[in-house]
């Protein structure tokens, strides 16, 4: 222990007793605190505590960076994410380097994908010291921090968050439920601890906190100052935290596994620690673990990594979304670039930047570094900074009115009615709240809530509100891109094939892409891939305004909305799945084909898609027969109308396009027929299985008999099937009895007249709208019986009462509507045939199916007078005489119907042997 302290121990060993009234668990706390600062102050290898994009940690480190030129750099960032730094230089930032897994072996299933992030803005001192150490020659950058295999080692999955909260924007989201790596966190542990600091600070939430008691004071302050201050913080941070185990846990691993992995490296390479910088957070600088230091002792075992298969690649960030992951105040990071920007003009520090930084501003020829400084004996610095007073920054009158005329100015561009003198009372108001809370200069917090206070009022008349507005103004929501060449293989491939669209695709935001493929044929393969990246991509990123994709059609003309540059994450992540779009779709098709919990209609659906977007006959012929083996293990029918449909579709799709079809639908169609004739007994008598699904069960017997019967199978078995069938429910019976007449075991006479019965029965009328419900799903399997259900609705709302037809009327409208691109068109045309098509003629009209026939009047003369017109008129039946070959002279007016049979006896015969089958 070094005496470099022992003032400040005394000072608050004085302060203990005084404010304890005596020795006891404050002084240990005190003095605790003390002692983490000596012991990181007199680390051989220096410690450089860092907040996570904090502007003060970034100009100390720039500064810090040019005095020592360190040959070692160490710094807190998953050691497996050290190849992709060197592509940072290709992209706009700020960006996160995302580490992803979608084979996961090792972990629960239902935690994949896995997926970490580390987000790098320009004002972070993580990225001063990755520019300096990739740009400088003879520096070595070593990351040192847990891989991202032993952050989810080390997890324990919280809860899934709640389902009812609403979403995150759209910028806010941009990192998806990836786990954030924490550098350099900063923010107490201990909820009362918090509290107490805000409520002093008279600050609304801890970014603010941190802004103006810490971010302004040592944004001036020379090297020791700095370190020994956030010493000081990270210690008080630790020694106050609850005794939250887990995380405790978490925290000394990691330290122990960077302090393991540094001496490893020391003794590898023998570097000098005194050459040697670690940069990590302050809460891990000030660590008490056994392993600290480059004497400390090595019992830590790092466990291996899992056998998940790992992906690596940059993702764009931004201010929001580091502000929705980590947990900060909205605006804070937008808040902390425009102090970088300020520190650097006023401290005169000049920042390290990779050279070519996409999006940086221009520099010229890097300058030599200055020769190396050393490093003066450290002393206390820490008890002046705590018994120095603050600083008052005088008021920057032309910089606070500039804040207050844009202000007016973006609220009014955006709805609000304001004025020169919503300017001036912001103005003003910035600096009562200042002096309220007792600060001579106001801070962009102070003046966000003047803002808020005299120009929002009580309306939002835009999307924006004014505390947005100020985010905006003060930097906004820095959006990150990553550039082409940091893409990977499939992104680059993406816009590679979609180049003859002529769009700047990695720009953000919507444009609209016109594709004649009638006259440039040479752009049907963008229309494919267009539609690939609809079906894998999140809803916005490519969507169709006109064109469709249909079986068995090739596209004309087609429009679409891209947004790619706006959805880079979504479509990096899919580079992470395969090496080209194709292989992605049929990888996740095949996913979904073999899901445990997969279904026929999805897997159905599967093949479906393969011979949509992929035209593979091969994996539609390999999913068909994974639909064809879940279909045989299925125990309920909740899916046959989306099979029925789909199976349609394929059917037509084949017989159009192929010359046979393939064998695994044959075998479909043979299964399911067989398949569904032993369910449907069942399915008519349980209550859990609906009517529509019973439908779709007779709509494929009869829909695909034929097919069946051809391919070998019996209808005794449909015939057995819908014999053994007794349901209790009327809308089912109804369908029964459709059923039935379409198999021919029914006649249309005697199902009228059941129907019939039903109306003249009382007992049965509240029921009878629910036969009706059956009658029109038969129309299904029956589109036959079309006309007899006109007929039926008909009948029901000229007999049945209000009080029954009323409630009937929503679930035949619901019914309609679910089913009405197969079951209106069918009615509506029936009933277009059936009923008049003026109104005039509706008052004389009959119904059909009541018109009752007149018996025709025949009056017939004696002696065979019937035979007269065909004497009169001879001419006729000699014309059809002569067609006949028959050339015999007029008989007598009274023929014997024996001179017939006598000429002709053969025809006789033949009527004989069919009818007595002899």
């Amino acid at each position: 222990m070094s005496g470099a302290f022992e003032a400040l121990r005394g000072q608050l060993q004085e302060a203990a007793a005084a404010f304890a009234d005596g020795p006891g668990a404050l002084e240990g706390i005190l003095l605790g605190l003390v002692d983490d600062v000596d012991r990181a102050v007199r680390e051989p290898l220096e410690i450089f505590p860092v907040c996570h994009h904090s502007p003060a940690s970034a100009v100390a480190m720039a500064r810090r960076l040019r005095e020592k030129q360190p040959k070692v750099v160490y710094l807190e960032l998953c050691e497996d994410m050290a190849p992709l730094l060197t592509e940072l230089r290709n992209c706009r930032l700020p960006v996160a380097v995302q580490a992803f897994a979608t084979d996961v072996k090792g972990f629960p299933a239902e935690w994949a994908p896995l997926s970490v992030v580390a987000p790098i803005t320009e004002a972070s001192a993580e990225y001063q010291a990755i520019a300096y150490a990739l740009d400088t020659p003879g520096v070595e950058l070593v990351l040192v921090d847990r891989s991202a295999d032993h952050v989810f080692q080390w997890d324990e999955r919280e809860p899934s968050p709640d389902p009812d909260a609403p979403p995150a924007e759209e910028e806010a989201a941009l990192h998806g439920d990836a786990v954030g790596v924490e550098i350099g966190d900063l923010r107490p542990r201990f909820a009362e601890l918090e509290e107490h600091l805000l409520r002093h600070g008279r600050v609304r939430h801890w970014s603010e906190w941190w802004h103006q008691y810490v971010e302004l004071p040592l944004g001036d302050s020379d090297h020791d100052t700095y370190r020994q201050v956030m010493f000081l913080i990270g210690s008080l941070f630790r020694r106050l935290a609850p005794g939250d185990t887990r995380r405790v846990r978490v925290d000394e691993d990691r330290e122990r596994y960077m302090w393991t992995r540094m001496r490893e490296h020391l003794a590898a390479s023998g570097a000098d620690p005194a050459d040697c910088l670690y940069i990590c957070g302050a809460f891990h600088a000030a660590s008490r673990v056994a392993e600290f230091g480059v004497e400390g002792t090595d019992g830590f075992v790092i466990s291996p990594r899992s056998g998940s298969t790992w992906q690596y690649g940059l993702i764009p960030s931004s201010h929001a979304s580091i502000e929705a992951q980590f947990g900060l105040a909205g605006g804070s990071v937008s808040i902390a670039a425009t102090e970088w920007a300020k520190n650097l003009k006023r401290t005169k520090v000049k920042q390290f930047q990779l050279e070519g930084q996409v999006g940086g501003p221009k520099r010229k020829k890097a300058a030599e570094l200055p020769a190396p400084t050393t490093d003066p004996v450290a002393s206390d610095q820490l008890s002046g900074f705590l018994q120095r007073s603050p600083v008052l920054d005088k008021l920057d009158e032309a910089e606070l009115l500039g804040w207050s005329v844009e202000i007016v100015r973006a609220a009014r561009r955006n709805g609000y009615l304001s004025s020169t003198a919503d300017a001036i009372a912001v103005f003003e108001t910035s600096i009562l709240l200042a002096g309220l809370r007792d600060r001579a200069k106001p801070t962009p917090y102070d003046f966000q809530d003047a803002a808020v206070t005299c120009i929002e009022k009580d309306v939002v008349p835009g999307r924006r509100d004014v505390r947005r507005l100020v985010e905006i103004m003060m930097g906004g929501d820095r959006i990150g891109q990553v550039g082409y060449d940091a893409l990977p293989p499939l992104a680059r491939d993406v816009h590679d094939r979609l180049e003859p669209l002529n769009l700047k695709l990695q720009q953000r935001g919507v444009q609209r892409a016109l594709l004649d493929i009638a006259s440039r044929p040479e752009l049907e393969p963008c229309s494919d891939l267009l539609w690939m990246l609809r079906y894998l991509m999140p809803h916005g990123a490519a969507r169709p305004i006109m064109g469709e994709r249909r079986l068995g059609e090739r596209p004309i003309q087609e429009s679409w909305d891209l947004a790619l540059g706006t959805h880079q994450r979504a479509l990096i992540e899919l580079g992470y799945e395969g090496v080209s779009i194709e292989q992605v779709l049929e990888q996740r098709l095949r996913r979904a084909a073999y899901h445990p919990q997969a279904t026929a209609a999805k897997v159905l659906g599967a093949v479906e898609d393969a011979t949509l977007y992929l035209r593979s006959a091969r994996l539609a012929g390999e999913l068909g027969t994974r639909a064809l083996e879940v279909l045989a293990t299925e125990r309920t029918v909740d899916g046959a109308p989306e099979v029925l449909r789909r199976v349609r579709r394929l059917l037509a799709h084949y017989r159009t396009s192929e010359p046979v079809l393939p064998k695994w639908i044959e075998d479909f169609v043979r299964t399911g027929y067989a398949h569904y004739c032993t369910l449907l007994p069942a399915a008519f008598a349980d209550e859990e299985a609906g009517v529509e699904q019973v439908a779709a069960m007779l709509g494929f017997l009869f829909s695909m008999e034929a097919l069946a019967l051809s391919l070998g199978c019996d209808r005794t078995q449909l015939e057995l099937s819908i014999a053994g069938s007794h349901p209790q429910e009327p809308s089912k019976v109804a369908l029964l009895w459709a059923a039935q007449v379409q198999l021919g075991t029914l006649s249309r006479a005697e199902l009228r007249e059941r129907c019939a019965e039903l109306l003249a029965n009382p007992m049965v009328l509240p029921a009878y709208p629910r036969y009706l419900s059956g009658f029109v799903h038969a129309l299904e399997p029956a589109p036959g019986l079309a006309d007899f259900v006109v007929e039926a609705m008909s009948n029901a709302f000229a007999e049945l009462p209000d009080r029954l037809l009323l409630p009937w009327l929503p679930t035949l409208i619901t019914t309609l509507r679910s089913r009405g691109a197969e079951l209106v068109p069918l009615i509506v045309r029936e009933a277009g045939r059936i009923f008049p098509g003026r109104l005039a003629a509706l008052d004389e009209w009959v119904p059909p199916w009541k018109a009752q026939p007149e018996p025709l009047a025949v009056t017939r003369k004696a002696g065979g007078g019937g035979l007269a017109l065909l004497a009169a008129h001879p001419a006729a039946c000699d014309a059809v005489a002569g067609l006949l070959g028959c050339d015999e002279p007029w008989g007598s007016a009274t023929p014997t119907g024996l001179a017939l049979l006598e000429r002709y006896p053969d025809t006789g015969a033949a009527l004989e042997e069919v009818l007595t089958g002899v």
